[in-house]
């Protein structure tokens, strides 16, 4: 019997990154080889890097040269092996293996011959693979929650994103693919799919000629699964049909992620976003007329070259004025290859992370106030870790998304990835505290908040 090598993987960045590592986990395992999450006991290591940004690059660089000063072999993969594959192998000679953000299923392959002594370079020049429902997977999440790639790249060219360089255009999968993947999961006993790609919105433009989002929605409440969550949602595709197929679909939670960078329209057609300064306040006034339960959550970048104090405070106004459930702030990274890091008048650094000092404070008082109303309803909450040790557990109630929002920390000893009924007694600015309720107690409350 020929002995295979002991192989761990080292998974950075975004959750479309998460995807890919899980299955590079699962084709591994598939042909036979030990996956251990201790490095020091692996063979190999691969490190599936992120290269959005300088701070995710650097924390990249720096988890290979510590593995490189481990003595590792080191198979490189993801977005830094795609942005910077002709100086990885020579500033890094343990690396055995570079591999592209569209060849990661070569990785038995790729394995293969490094075991045979070759230094291999897999890396396509234009990424068109997207693994589909018959790719083996291993997850990495947690047992109740699990993502669900619906499409890969981007047609866009913001100023500011390296991403369609890195990962192609966009190409979807077809809806009865990622159906089938839905229900796989749920037989798993998966609560909660999340639906990602770099815009979700534009899902199917590639296959079908025309967004099909809103027919996906519909597709996925077929699935036994209880709640649905969307990712990375452009406000101009969010149309009618869209809002009308998150009302009607009982498990599609109304969670809204809206990435509008900015308020600001000189900024954003500076950023040649894809409505080019038209995101106003009726924007956002249709978007909550039209689903008054939403939960919103968005992201800006502070200190895109250009923008001045005038335009900073449009943007702060902004904020105070929808408030936003969640919200994350990033200072502006220049990107080799991007528009925006050649253009004039570029931010100081020092003046960036004041504004988003100055940006999270704002948010952070209206987080607050929006989690104190929540203290005394009853929300469902999917249970994710348990503590015995304290006789709590932690779980998210269907405003808090996976990782960048909230917790929810519950006194008692509910079942692991299940979605209980949580009666919340206190609220912090970022996450809540609630204790289980008994049967008695349930039969009390005339309703329990499933969209809370």
């Amino acid at each position: 019997m020929v002995h295979k090598p002991t192989i761990a993987i080292s998974h950075l960045g975004c959750e479309k990154n998460r995807v890919d590592t899980e299955h590079m986990l699962g084709l591994l395992v598939q042909a036979g080889y030990q996956v251990d999450a201790n490095e020091e006991l692996a063979d190999y290591v691969i490190v599936n890097t992120c290269s959005f940004i300088e701070e995710a690059r650097k924390e990249s660089v720096r988890t290979l040269v510590e593995l490189a000063e481990a003595d590792k072999k080191i198979v490189i993969t993801g977005c830094l092996a795609q942005h910077f594959q002709s100086e990885l192998l020579d500033e890094i000679p343990e690396a055995v293996a570079l591999i592209g953000t569209g060849d990661y299923h070569r990785i038995v392959n790729v394995i293969e011959r490094a075991e045979a002594g070759e230094r291999v370079k897999a890396i396509s020049a234009e990424p068109t693979y997207i693994a589909d429902e018959t790719v083996p997977r291993y997850r990495t999440t947690s047992e109740g929650v699990a993502y669900i790639r619906v499409a890969e790249g981007c047609d866009y060219r913001c100023a500011f994103c390296i991403i369609p360089h890195l990962r192609g255009n966009q190409r979807s999968r077809p809806i009865e693919s990622i159906v089938a993947e839905a229900h796989q999961l749920a037989s798993e006993g998966v609560q909660e799919l999340v639906l990602i790609s770099q815009i979700t919105t534009n899902y199917g433009v590639d296959l079908y000629g025309k967004p099909k989002l809103a027919e996906l929605l519909r597709a996925l409440g077929e699935v036994d699964v209880p709640w649905v969550r969307m990712h990375y949602a452009y406000p101009t595709g969010l149309t009618s049909e869209v809002l009308e197929a998150i009302r009607s679909t009982p498990n599609v939670l109304p969670y809204l992620d809206l990435p509008l960078q900015h308020s600001h329209p000189e900024i954003l057609r500076a950023m040649n976003r894809p409505w080019q300064g038209r995101v106003n306040d009726d924007v956002i006034q249709r978007l909550k007329q039209e689903l008054p339960d939403a939960v919103l959550r968005t992201t800006f970048i502070v200190g895109f070259p250009g923008e001045t104090d005038e335009h900073f405070e449009h943007l702060k106004a902004f904020v105070q004025r929808h408030e936003f459930d969640h919200v994350g702030v990033f200072t502006f990274s220049a990107e080799e290859g991007t528009i925006a890091a050649t253009l004039p008048n570029q931010v100081d650094p020092e003046i960036m992370h004041q504004r988003r000092e100055e940006l999270m404070l704002t948010q952070q008082e209206i987080s607050f106030r929006r989690n104190q109303m929540q203290i005394g309803q009853v929300v469902n909450v999917l249970i994710e870790q348990e503590s015995p040790s304290q006789g709590e557990c932690i779980g998210r109630s269907a405003r808090f998304a996976p990782d960048v929002d909230g917790l929810v920390y519950v006194k008692g000893a509910p079942a692991l990835a299940k979605i209980v009924p949580i009666e919340i007694t206190g609220a912090d600015t970022y996450d809540l505290f609630g204790t289980v309720l008994s049967a008695k107690s349930l039969l009390t409350r005339e309703s329990v908040s499933v969209s809370s």
